[in-house]
This record gives C-alpha cells, sequence and structure tokens, in this order.
C-alpha cells in the first residue's frame, strides 16, 4: 500500500519539503500526518480524501443527497453517535452507502452496520462539512413538527413539568420527552428553519397565539392550547435565566442555543397583559456572515457615494428609518469595509449585535449609568479615528456626537425618522442648533428594507396603471421593462418572496442644503429642494427595483406609504 505521503505528492500538488515538513511536527507531537498537512494549510480537506479514496480503494463524494434522504434510520441510530464519528447513512431511491471523513475507523463502521443490519454496503469518503448538514437535516426532518407536539397536548392536563436547561448544547441533540420542552425545541428549530428574525408568543382571552416575523412580516404559526401557557412561558424563563416567580413586571433575559451548525442568540421580552405575560423572542444568527456594502442592495451611483463618504476624515454620518429597516447592519458593513489596522474604530451599542474583530464594542448598560451620552464621553479620550453611536436618543448624545465630528472624528450613528430630510429637523427639535447641524453632518441616509421576489416562483405579471401610479411609475417607463412577482410556492412558505433587500435614499448636505438648513427646520422644503439637487427618493429607488425585476410594487408602496 502506497504511503499518504507519496500520494499526496503525486497526485495533489504537496511539496516534499512540506511533507518534510509535516512529518518532523509528527515526530514531535505526534498525530496524523493528513490532519497535520491540513493545520499547516499545505493542502485541502479534499485532497486528503481524495489520497485516502485511492490508498484504500473507496469512492469520494464532496456532496450528499440531501433532497432524495430517507430518515427512516434516525429511530434507531442516537444522532450522537454519528456526529462523534462524523458518519452518516445515505439511504436514497437510488443508492445507498455510508459516508465517512475516516476510513480508519474499523469499529464504528462495523457498529453501525450491526445497528442497522447492513452487510455488504459501499463506504464513501466525504468533507465534514457535507455529513454534518445531512445529520442534521435527516433528525431535523424526522422529528415531530410543533403541531404534532400541541396536537398530543390537547388531550393533556395542565400539570406539566418545567426541566432545568442543560446549557448551550445542540437542540437537535436533545431527546427530552417532555412535551413542554420537546414544543419549545421545536417551534425554535422550525422558526430558525423558517428565516424568521422573531417569535411573539401572544396570550388572549381564550387563545395562545405564536406568531414568527419573516422577511418583516408576521405570520401565525402555531396555536397551542391555553392551559400550557405558563408551563410555556415559565420554560423559556429558565432558559434566559429570568426569575419566573415574577410575573407583574417587564423582564429581559437571554439565551444562546445551537441548532446544528448554527449559533443562535435569543434575546427574550415579556411585558404583563390582562390575559398572562406577552413574550417577545429576537433571533440572531452569530453565524450569519457580515454583509459588505456591496451586499446592501445600493445603486452603483450611490454606492460609490456611500463608500467614498463612509472614508472621510470627520463629520456625521446619519442612517435613518424605523425599527427593524436594517440600520444598524448597514453600519456593520460600513464599519468592516473600512476596518484596517491604521485606525482606532470604537462602538457603543445597545445591544451588540455581531462582534466585528479589530473593533472595540461598548454595551450600553442603563442599570450601571453606562448610557449613551457617558460612553461616548469616555470613548472620546480613547483617540478613536471612527466612532459608531448605537443610537442618538436624547439631546446630551446628540451634543458629544457633533462636538466629536467637529474635533476631528468620523461619527455613525441611527435616528428613528420617516426619511433623510426629517432627520435635521429632528436634531433641531432636540435643542441642536441649526449651525452645528450644518457644520457637523455631512450625509443622511434613509433606508427601509423591500422583500425580494422568490426566484422559485416568479412569473411575469402586467400591473393596472393605478398601482403604477402608487409608485410613480407610467406605462411608458415599462416600454422595454418586465414587471415580476411571486406566485407563492413552498420554497418561500407560499409568500412568493425569499430575503430582503434594501431601498435608499441619500441626501448630501452640500452649501445649499446647508444654507436652507439655516434659514428653515421645515423637511418638506429640504427635501423638495434635496430632490432639485438630484437626490433620488426611498420610493424612486423602489420604482427601480421594480423595474429591474427584483421586488413588487405592493411592496415597494407597503414600505414607502406614509
Amino acid at each position: 500500500m502506497k504511503l499518504i505521503g507519496e500520494i499526496l505528492i503525486e497526485n495533489h500538488g504537496l511539496s516534499s519539503e512540506a511533507l518534510a515538513e509535516g512529518l518532523e511536527i509528527q515526530g514531535k507531537k505526534g498525530g496524523r500526518i493528513g490532519e497535520i498537512l491540513i493545520r499547516q494549510k499545505k493542502i485541502l480537506e479534499t485532497d486528503l480524501l481524495k489520497a485516502l479514496g485511492v490508498q484504500f480503494g473507496l469512492k469520494f463524494s464532496s456532496t450528499l443527497p440531501i433532497d432524495k434522504l430517507k430518515t427512516d434510520f434516525t429511530e434507531t441510530v442516537p444522532i450522537q453517535f454519528l456526529k462523534r464519528y462524523m458518519m452518516m447513512p445515505v439511504f436514497t431511491p437510488d443508492t445507498a452507502f455510508i459516508a465517512t471523513n475516516d476510513p480508519l475507523l474499523f469499529q464504528p463502521l462495523d457498529d453501525l452496520k450491526l445497528l442497522l443490519d447492513l452487510d455488504n454496503i459501499e463506504t464513501m469518503l466525504t468533507p465534514n462539512a457535507a455529513i454534518l448538514s445531512a445529520i442534521n437535516f435527516a433528525y431535523d426532518m424526522s422529528r415531530d413538527s410543533a403541531e404534532q407536539v400541541i396536537q398530543d397536548m390537547h388531550d393533556q392536563d395542565s400539570d406539566l413539568i418545567i426541566s432545568e436547561i442543560e446549557g448551550a448544547g445542540d437542540l437537535l441533540d436533545d431527546t427530552s420527552d417532555a412535551p413542554i420542552i420537546k414544543l419549545v425545541n421545536l417551534m425554535l428549530s422550525q422558526a430558525v428553519k423558517d428565516r424568521a428574525s422573531d417569535i411573539h408568543i401572544e396570550p388572549t382571552q381564550s387563545r395562545l397565539k405564536i406568531r414568527y416575523r419573516v422577511d418583516g412580516i408576521l405570520y401565525d404559526m402555531l396555536s397551542p392550547p391555553k392551559h400550557i401557557q405558563s408551563a410555556l412561558i415559565s420554560r423559556i424563563k429558565v432558559m434566559a435565566e429570568m426569575n419566573i416567580a415574577e410575573k407583574r413586571l417587564p423582564q429581559d433575559g437571554r439565551i444562546e442555543i445551537r441548532i446544528g451548525d448554527k449559533s443562535i442568540d435569543i434575546r427574550v421580552s415579556t411585558i404583563p397583559t390582562a390575559f398572562g405575560e406577552r413574550m417577545v423572542l429576537r433571533l440572531l444568527d452569530k453565524t450569519r456572515i457580515l454583509l459588505t456594502v456591496s451586499d446592501l442592495g445600493m445603486p452603483d451611483e450611490r454606492l460609490m457615494e456611500f463608500d467614498s463618504l463612509i472614508r472621510s476624515a470627520h463629520g456625521i454620518i446619519l442612517v435613518t428609518g424605523p425599527t427593524g429597516s436594517g440600520k444598524t447592519t448597514t453600519l456593520y458593513a460600513a464599519l468592516s469595509s473600512i476596518n484596517k489596522t491604521d485606525i482606532n474604530i470604537i462602538t457603543i451599542e445597545d445591544p451588540i449585535e455581531y462582534q466585528i474583530e479589530g473593533i472595540g464594542q461598548i454595551q450600553v448598560n442603563p442599570k450601571i449609568d453606562l448610557t449613551f451620552a457617558n460612553g461616548l464621553r469616555s470613548i472620546v479620550r480613547q483617540d478613536p479615528d471612527v466612532i459608531l453611536v448605537g443610537e442618538i436618543r436624547d439631546l446630551e448624545t446628540a451634543e458629544i456626537a457633533i462636538q466629536s465630528a467637529l474635533t476631528g472624528h468620523l461619527v455613525f450613528s441611527t435616528l428613528h425618522t420617516n426619511d433623510s430630510a426629517s432627520a435635521t429637523t429632528r436634531l433641531i427639535d432636540m435643542g441642536i442648533e441649526s449651525f452645528l447641524v450644518t457644520s457637523s453632518v455631512i450625509a443622511i441616509l434613509a433606508q427601509r428594507l423591500v422583500r425580494i421576489i422568490c426566484e422559485n416562483c416568479k412569473e411575469k405579471h402586467t400591473p393596472d396603471e393605478e398601482s403604477l401610479r402608487n409608485i410613480d411609475l407610467t406605462p411608458e417607463m415599462l416600454a422595454d421593462k418586465q414587471i415580476y412577482r411571486g406566485r407563492g410556492c413552498s420554497e418561500c412558505l407560499n409568500t412568493g418572496y425569499t430575503g430582503r433587500t434594501g431601498i435608499f435614499e441619500l441626501m448630501l448636505l452640500d452649501d445649499t442644503i446647508q444654507s436652507l438648513i439655516l434659514k428653515t427646520s421645515d423637511a418638506n422644503a429640504i427635501k423638495k429642494t434635496a430632490i432639485e439637487q438630484g437626490m433620488i427618493t426611498l420610493r424612486q429607488d423602489g420604482a427601480n427595483k421594480v423595474l429591474d425585476g427584483i421586488t413588487t410594487i405592493e411592496e415597494i408602496f407597503r414600505v414607502t406609504d406614509q
């Protein structure tokens, strides 16, 4: 049998020097030569698996047929066993084999064959990530649905037991039979699978309603029996380390869970209502890749302007819009674009939504009087080049942010206003002098999130003239364009949309706008002048996205109707 090092040199471009270096490390520290070479970044995992395939006479596959997978084996084989040895029995209508990452695991492979009563079954070498993804998919698919658990609960009494949470284990590994634990686990895993950003648990007089927010819209998902209300709320409170005995006051908590290969951070908030505690869970996928500025959905011309602005030496850049309009995501994208070793970036946020390597991030904590204003005062003494203030909420924070901009810092922040022109009015209403606004603020970006038409069920659509008029389009503008809509399919939960993108209105405070702000704080007059200066409004940017086949007229009208 050829040695693995020889095969890697012959077939996968490994140098003799790299192999010698790897063997030296193996001599000192032990371990397998293939794993050492991967750690040293001399070869890829796929190179090693292909070489092992040659050595042991096994086939290699980079992917597994998840869409055709049969999941009957999940009743016999524990998920922990497969994850420990990183192997997966693959049964489809066309094929049957065991996928493994390590052909030397003879005993576990034999145990698996014994469990499944299989003698002559082929072994296939497959990358780690593909096996883990298939394991999670199979066990997720084979579980009872949340609806089924709720159906079973209708027949049970209300004396349900709350069990203690065992830490941030993988929810797919939790095999507890306690109905409440099962329901909470399924509710969370289903929400992650459906791409939900929030879960609302809402008690009414006669029933309990659970809704998910997907792509910014709330959908009714589950309706458990009323008698499990207190047990369900208590279970989540235990997970979030909240006081389960206190039901009269609002509370906040936090849960960290893993669902397969996703790490989810959940912010939990409860308020007392007439029919029991109302609870909202905000889900944040920490494994989600941070967007870059070019991923936000800005047209090229606006993107170049914005990219130039975020590299300014000093001044304030404000991002405005209602809650949930993607303001923080835009600011994080801007920070990650300019994040270099030669500049010092410090943020103060509530809450910190993403951890960014190389940036100092401070969490607001009113309990110890660490407010935006107090934190900002300290940040200025830390020699920053760029400062991010999560939100300007009061006069004190606004004043310190403006002073920071005037003393040579670049400041990013957010405001809750409907459009870019209203942001200047808001600052002046707070008590900031208009001359300070014009001398510090360099640009205001208003934004909204619109849903993207589902590619799977996208179809051509001819809208009526009134719909076109609603977003300032004329039939002439459609001359060489085609408008689309989503029909609704299983991929998009029958909504016709999957995912979201931004629509933007960027107002630059040039000399004309600055002169006007010094004379008046009337937002309408400022907006009118900005449009004359060439500003593209939110609705116009949305109309362009309709003409490009990205979203629908109804979406643009929904988010820009004021």
